[in-house]
């Protein structure tokens, strides 16, 4: 942007996320777990879309806590040419040492290691998939794009909070949620300062569909007719 300012060049960014994936308690566990697990892991966490707080209302938590362990224990790391194979390594040694710092301070202030919590025994820059439990919003998990394969349990209370907790960033890429409950699945979607909105679903990237954020997040959409916006101005011709 400071780039394109001297000459007042239009630009178009997408700058990265913070997606919370809230899961009520009147969600289905299967659809959830699986979404969730689709959302956080895709990439080894990688992508600026994937799930970086998972938040979980107090009576679902410990229920589907257990099955996203389970879940996530299922993940075979390794070579990404072998078809068994749906986690690889971290891009360098420096998002390890990142993963490492945002773990590290997670589990300092209270947090606790459900599943993983360090290098994965191939060595480089392979890293456990990783659950932590108890993650609160003092901590790095919580405010910060941690880009790996660590997913962070936010137990919540209401949905109200849900919602609060959720928009606590200046970021505004994707959201997630689960819930049985239209009236939810809209209500929510609208409260949500986010471009895009998954409910029961947790791939929602395609290119017939506006793709972008909002707040620090980024400017313009790509994809569908609106992604054509960013390299076109409007010109009004009056006639007399």
């Amino acid at each position: 942007m400071a780039g394109s300012a001297n000459t007042v060049k239009k630009v178009s960014l997408e700058l990265g996320g913070n997606a919370p994936c809230i899961v009520f308690d009147d969600a289905d566990i299967d659809v959830a777990v699986k979404g969730s697990l689709a959302a956080k892991f895709r990439n080894s966490g990688q992508t600026c879309v994937c799930a970086n707080r998972i938040l979980v209302q107090e009576g679902i938590y410990e229920k589907f806590a257990s099955a996203f362990v389970k879940a996530v224990q299922s993940l075979q790391v390794g070579n990404g040419l072998e078809e068994s194979t749906s986690q690889g390594p971290l891009i360098n040694e420096a998002a390890v040492q990142k993963v490492e710092k945002f773990v590290g301070d997670a589990t300092s202030k209270g947090a606790n290691i459900m599943l993983g919590g360090k290098r994965h025994s191939l060595g480089m820059s392979f890293y456990e998939p990783t659950v932590v439990g108890n993650v609160s919003n003092d901590m790095l998990l919580f405010s910060e794009e941690v880009f790996g394969p660590v997913a962070p349990l936010i137990p919540f209370k209401t949905e109200e909070e849900a919602i609060h907790l959720a928009n606590d960033t200046n970021a505004g890429l994707a959201a997630y949620m689960f819930t049985k409950n239209i009236a939810r699945s809209w209500r929510v979607s609208e409260a949500l300062e986010y471009g895009l909105v998954g409910v029961n679903e947790g791939l929602i990237s395609t290119e017939v569909a506006p793709f972008g954020g909002v707040k620090q997040s980024g400017l313009g959409r790509e994809g569908s007719k609106y992604g054509m916006d960013d390299y076109l101005e409007i010109k009004y011709v009056c006639m007399g």
